[in-house]
């Protein structure tokens, strides 16, 4: 077992640093170890017991820290994705998928279960790259992670069934489908519990002790606690952890928490990926190729259909239409737990069985670089239709605003220099593309909209060509260039102030049109150490005159940075 865990993490170790050069998403990476590590490559790793827990573990950590994302009152107003789009495209996939295997020739029955099993998606690998992406609360996102959910509730319904059909269980059925959403109920209502009246006291008595190492240990606790009672109780691991998460995501805790967990989640999913790719034989791609591709593209095709049709009848634009359908279009993990328990009750072919598992894994594979490819294709796409009537609506609330602030990004920032215009009493439109944020905002402002910043039509809307000011404060450089171009095409003469990180591209944000470029940490680093002149006796008129005219240097004293071990936070 230690040899082999040492074998994973050491190649690892080498294939993701490979592929972060070459600008590959990890995913990838750990799936291509799992390949050569495996038994039909170098065969490098013995079967060991201990693999396969550690791998879940990966996906019940993954499955918590995207549970403190979603409140529970973010989960509730998702519940009509959840539960009514979530058993729709189970449904419709399961039956169509099954539907053709029963055309190949597997029995009626194992050719519907199996087809329920081919209609689940990859928890694993959507949520983790829909996280890096920042798309998690996007609408196609928001889509994804709900069906995601109901799809592993789904995954341990089928699952039960397997020794049901199979003849080796005395349950039938029509018992085992109430039992089971009897057990997530009862799952739900107990954790709700506990997280309201138990979780704030422990947390609140480990906080007071100030002891990192106590709370590092509480938030393991809760999360393999969760775990196993879940697993216990016959239900998933992971649908334990996503609620235990959902409901801590209330707390005042939750961003400590997730920072915790956070190590321990990317490596053992690293390892869950890894014992994914070790499934596969390689030897099946050099005598059927072909036929692997194009059992990939069919299930490709079918669940992505599916799920662009699905969400396209709710009403959806065509973008979040296809970008959910590209989402959910993979097969997923628990097809491979539903297969294998499927052959050892001899319920499908082993060869048809081998075949399955390779297209399934061919499908995870590809996702990443799909969903990566989604927002290059949607740029260079028309944009959505019912945007036109968005703009129109934001055209008409801004028409009569004359002479006011417009602020592109509403976060931390974007928020303070609202409020300090909004004590001036000087009016200001604010532009975010997070849609939580914004419905937050929407409560108790008028001013603010959602959407890209960097679309001229958006800018034209809130007025731009009116405004007295425009202020650029999103948090990512690049983006900040492309809105700072844009905001020039349509008014050169409006004053742009720009924040950044640091001033390390502020001779290209000057080029493109900025006039004024705050770096935060620059500035921050300033202020505080005017603060420390005045507080050790220097004049404040002296202080302030050293300050100006650092600013006036470009910050150049404060240039020459000794990094160290955590320079990304200095």
């Amino acid at each position: 077992m230690f040899v082999s865990l040492l074998i994973i993490l050491a190649s690892s170790l080498v294939v993701i640093a490979l592929f972060h050069r070459l600008r590959l998403p990890p995913v990838l990476g750990y799936l291509c170890v799992g390949l050569m590590v495996g038994p039909t490559a170098f065969d490098w790793v013995n079967e060991s017991a201990a693999l396969p827990l550690l791998a879940e573990l990966g996906v019940v950590f993954l499955l918590f820290s995207l549970g403190l994302e979603f409140s529970l009152s973010k989960m509730i107003a998702l519940h009509q994705v959840v539960f009514g789009f979530g058993s729709l495209q189970v449904i419709l996939s399961g039956v169509l998928l099954g539907a053709l295997l029963m055309i190949s020739g597997m029995p009626a029955t194992s050719a519907f279960l199996l087809g329920g099993g081919l209609a689940l998606s990859s928890t694993a690998i959507v949520s983790k790259e829909l996280g890096s992406l920042g798309e998690i609360f996007s609408s196609h996102g928001q889509n994804a992670i709900g069906v995601l959910l109901f799809q592993d509730v789904v995954a341990v319904l089928l699952l039960t069934l397997v020794p049901v059909f199979a003849g080796t269980s005395d349950q039938a059925w029509y018992w085992a489908l109430p039992l089971t959403l009897g057990k997530t109920l009862v799952l739900f209502v107990g954790l709700s519990l506990t997280s309201r009246w138990l979780l704030p006291h422990l947390f609140h008595e480990v906080a007071a002790s100030r002891s990192a190492e106590l709370f590092v240990l509480l938030a393991l606790v809760i999360v393999l606690l969760t775990a196993g009672l879940t697993h216990l109780i016959g239900l998933s691991p992971a649908l334990g952890a996503f609620l235990a998460g959902m409901l801590l995501g209330e707390s005042h805790y939750r961003h400590q928490i997730e920072a915790d967990i956070r190590p321990f989640r990317d490596i053992l999913l690293g390892v869950f990926f890894v014992s994914i790719g070790m499934l596969i034989d390689l030897r099946l791609f050099a005598s059927h190729g072909l036929l692997i591709l194009g059992l990939t593209l069919g299930l490709l095709l079918i669940k992505g259909s599916v799920v662009a049709l699905l969400v396209k009848w709710r009403g959806s634009d065509n973008e979040t239409a296809w970008r959910s359908g590209l989402a959910l279009a993979q097969g997923g993990e628990f097809c491979f737990a539903l297969m294998a328990q499927m052959q050892q009750n001899q319920l499908m072919p082993a060869d048809l069985g081998g075949l399955l598992l390779a297209a399934t894994f061919c499908s995870m594979v590809v996702t990443p670089s799909l969903l990566r490819a989604a927002p290059h294709i949607a740029a260079r796409l028309h944009r959505k239709p019912n945007e036109e009537a968005k703009l129109e609506e934001i055209s008409a609330l801004s028409a009569g605003v004359q002479g006011h602030v417009v602020i592109c990004g509403y976060g931390r920032v974007g928020q303070s220099i609202g409020r300090f215009l909004r004590n001036a009493h000087q009016s200001y439109i604010a532009l975010d593309n997070d849609p939580v944020r914004v419905r937050e905002a929407a409560v108790g402002e008028s001013s603010v909209h959602y959407g890209d910043s960097h679309r001229g039509e958006l800018l034209v809307a809130v007025g731009l060509e009116r405004a007295s000011l425009l202020v650029i404060a999103v948090d990512k450089t690049d983006t900040a260039l492309q809105v700072l171009k844009e905001a020039r095409r349509i008014n050169p003469t409006v004053p742009i102030l720009v924040r950044t990180r640091d001033d390390s591209q502020r001779a290209e944000l000057k080029a493109a049109g900025a006039s004024e470029v705050v770096p935060e940490l620059l500035e921050s680093s300033l202020m505080l150490a005017s603060h420390a002149l005045i507080m050790l006796g220097f004049p404040e008129q002296q202080v302030q005159d050293r300050a100006d005219q650092v600013r006036h240097d470009r910050y150049s004293l404060l240039h020459g940075f000794y990094p160290g071990a955590e320079d990304d936070e200095s």
